[in-house]
């Protein structure tokens, strides 16, 4: 039954209840402590999409970190029943003392390639099953998304782009809204709406005023000569509330009274949004507000921002649909056992058979070449050295439970641009295509062993 104000928890129970029953028989049969190796992959990128950006892992190491089970947890474990007695002891003491090695945050991936790579005990491998997905699945859609629309709008600022702003707080939930700001600012976004992502994250917060603030004035010249009182005459005015000639022509007064030939911005959120910064760009000029950038919203995505390429944008602002993935909100990334220790110590390959859900066993090496700068291949090694030319792909992030690599969010968008640029012309296209790279997987049969 649901209480009012129930205790949120902490992230050990940020997980579905048949991870627990499977430990619970684990226990049960002495297995629990047997050596096991997961991968968490995609198994196809989203339709159209030619790569995907690896993004959350920041987040989910801050996790795992603190995952662990409170007593009061424990003791609502029991009273639900999914844990017994034995299971319950085992929580009481939980830290997650595995190696994790990964893609690094920002970089790229493509169908099967192992993205994250848990390696430890079966029991505490498979408490974290749910964390790593939902993590995962959600900041690579985002970030993946993003960085298409960064693409459409001809990169990010600092190279040349049009700056695109996230604003997808609305569209989503609280919590998911911050890793939303997150994931997207790791792949270009120049910006984002929503304070908590500035304040945890260090990401440029920006913003001004919606229709409601003209709406509550007497008259739209009042609303936007109180903005510029208040903000100064660097602010963006939404114009288009009434009419945006109209509009416009106030903003342009408001910002002359304060002694500038116009706004720092305006916002244009409604209409044909080529033709109406076109006519906006014509007027503003006229009045003599040549300084005076436009910004565009309303249901922006990549093919959209596409679309304006030739119009007289200066930023855009995306948030439903860098929000919800354009499309595609889950990477649709799984967690798979692809190898658990034997009774006389070896590790044996395990795979899932099933139809159009087939897999390699295995712990796989991830392994990378370029070519002329361009990324060319990939490689899964299960067994022996990599071809020659091919760099290691992935790195290690926790070493026997303790977090090792933990990059600045600075640094993984900076990871990100490099890594997309090591993708060709074609393959960072936004029309539709197929995957960039399709791994190879080389096991001791494919190598002639």
């Amino acid at each position: 039954m649901e209480t009012v104000n129930p205790p949120t928890g902490g992230p050990g129970l940020l997980t579905d209840r048949y991870e627990l029953t499977m430990l619970a028989s684990f226990i049960a049969d002495g297995s629990a402590g047997r050596k096991a190796v997961f991968e968490a992959f995609a198994r196809r990128l989203p339709e159209g999409r030619r790569y995907g950006i690896a993004a959350g892992l920041g987040r989910l190491v801050e996790l795992v970190e603190g995952f662990r089970f409170d007593a009061s947890e424990i003791a609502w474990l029991r009273r639900e029943g999914v844990v017994d007695a034995a299971t319950a002891d085992y929580l009481a003491t939980f830290r997650f003392r595995g190696t994790i090695e990964a893609i690094p945050e920002g970089d790229l991936y493509f169908p099967g390639t192992p993205v994250l790579t848990v390696s430890g005990t079966l029991g505490e491998c498979i408490v974290l099953e749910t964390l790593v997905l939902s993590v995962l699945n959600h900041d690579s859609a985002i970030a993946s998304t993003a960085a298409r629309m960064v693409t459409a709008a001809g990169g990010r600022p600092e190279d040349g782009g049009r700056a695109v702003i996230e604003m997808g707080s609305r569209r989503t939930h609280e919590e998911a809204a911050v890793a939303t700001a997150r994931a997207a600012y790791l792949a270009g976004f120049a910006s984002t709406s929503n304070l908590a992502a500035g304040y945890r994250h260090g990401i440029p917060t920006v913003g001004t005023a919606a229709h409601a603030f003209t709406l509550a004035h007497d008259s739209e010249l009042a609303a936007f000569a109180n903005q510029v009182e208040a903000h100064g005459t660097g602010t963006t005015l939404l114009v288009d509330t009434y009419d945006i000639p109209t509009g416009i022509r106030n903003a342009v007064t408001a910002a002359a009274a304060h002694g500038a030939t116009g706004p720092g911005a305006i916002r244009i959120d409604s209409g044909d949004l080529a033709e109406e910064a076109a006519k906006a760009r014509a007027l503003l000029d006229d009045l003599g507000a040549t300084s005076t950038r436009i910004t565009v919203t309303s249901d922006l995505d990549e093919y959209v921002i596409t679309a304006l390429q030739d119009a007289p944008i200066d930023g855009y602002g995306a948030g439903t649909r860098v929000a919800t993935g354009s499309g595609h909100p889950t990477a649709g990334m799984v967690y798979k056992l692809v190898a658990i220790e034997q009774e006389d110590g070896t590790m044996r390959p395990v795979a899932k058979k099933a139809r159009d859900k087939a897999s390699v066993g295995g712990r796989k090496r991830v392994y990378r070449s370029t070519r002329d700068g361009i990324l060319a291949a990939e490689v899964h090694v299960v067994a022996g050295p990599p071809p020659d030319g091919f760099a290691p792909a992935q790195v290690t992030v926790v070493d026997h439970g303790t977090v090792v690599h933990r990059p600045a969010l600075v640094e993984t968008r900076q990871a990100c641009a490099s890594a997309l640029a090591s993708l060709p012309a074609e393959a960072r296209s936004v029309t539709d295509g197929v995957a960039w790279l399709t791994p190879v997987v080389l096991t001791p049969a494919t190598q002639g062993a």
